[in-house]
């Protein structure tokens, strides 16, 4: 049975579990409607978590190890951009290999972290100010993408960058702001597992998140509010398993780890059953590299 205390306690998980994937995917969104995929979302939040986590220990500070994770996120994805803008690779494999990259890195840099921990983020009416922050970016991406010039132009390279190339926008220049952006909320999403969801160091503590931010972008057809949607559909299932026996629901714990991720796939299969509801916001120059003439 279910009682007012676990009813609380329930709905605050789902928020702390939602605010890394909501975080780490309006990032992700803002880079894919610039016509940029980047697959290194996991190994981002990987690196942006041991650097918060590592930076907040040393200086004592929580504001430090949050700008010091954005930090260490943005060089991420600056050298993802310029592989994939500069160099013209493959999007695709680039990302990949930059996931690779992050989990070492990572379990290199946070050798030394292992076993200590630091205070957790201040408490706010119930929820920590990551949280407030995560629905206000939702927000504001919301009202810049369909509400500003600058919104009108990402969506614009996103669409036909030789076309928005031809009218005078600098579409690699922008695309770099893009992924810079997205890598800067990726260690910001990374570094609020460390340092408020679990105020310790713990290597691959990402645990996938950073693949289901990137489905969460699909889920949500490229939509903000479908991110917030999507990601506090899976807060709430993954932190079933923790409050799953306190409902006295007699699933076997092993299931209910699992549950996270077969939603994610199964709602992913149920929305590509429909071409049209996938494409319907998709950008058409996704993946896709730029050549200026």
């Amino acid at each position: 049975m279910m009682t007012n205390e676990l009813l609380i306690a329930f709905l605050a998980s789902t928020a702390g579990a939602a605010t890394p994937l909501v975080v780490a995917s309006m990032g992700e969104l803002v880079t894919e409607r610039s016509g940029v995929l980047n697959l290194g979302l996991e190994g981002m939040m990987l690196v942006g978590a041991v650097v918060g986590f590592g930076a907040t220990l040393s200086t004592g500070s929580m504001a430090i190890g949050l700008m010091a994770a954005m930090a260490a996120g943005m060089l991420m994805a600056l050298v993802f951009g310029f592989l994939v803008l500069t160099l013209q690779t493959n999007q695709v494999a680039t990302g990949l290999a930059l996931t690779l990259f992050g989990i070492g890195v990572s379990a290199f840099l946070g050798r030394s972290y292992v076993g200590q921990t630091v205070e957790r983020m201040p408490i706010l009416f119930g929820f920590d100010g990551m949280v407030y922050f995560s629905i206000a970016l939702v927000v504001l991406i919301g009202w810049m993408l369909a509400r500003t010039r600058l919104g009108l132009i990402i969506r614009a390279v996103g669409e036909s960058p030789h076309s928005a190339h031809a009218i005078g926008f600098p579409v690699i220049g922008l695309r770099y702001g893009t992924v810079l952006f997205g890598g800067a909320m990726a260690g910001l999403g990374g570094a609020y597992l460390s340092l408020a969801l679990t105020p310790m160091w713990v290597e691959g503590m990402t645990a996938g998140r950073g693949w289901i931010a990137l489905a969460q972008v699909v889920f949500a057809t490229w939509k903000p509010r479908g991110v917030l949607i999507g990601a506090y559909l899976f807060g709430g299932v993954t932190v079933l398993q923790f409050h799953g026996q306190g409902m006295g629901l007699a699933i076997p714990s092993e299931f209910l780890s699992m549950l996270p991720y077969v939603a994610t796939i199964v709602v992913l299969v149920l929305i590509c059953r429909n071409p049209q509801t996938i494409l319907l916001n998709k950008p058409m120059s996704l993946g896709q590299n730029f050549k200026p003439d």
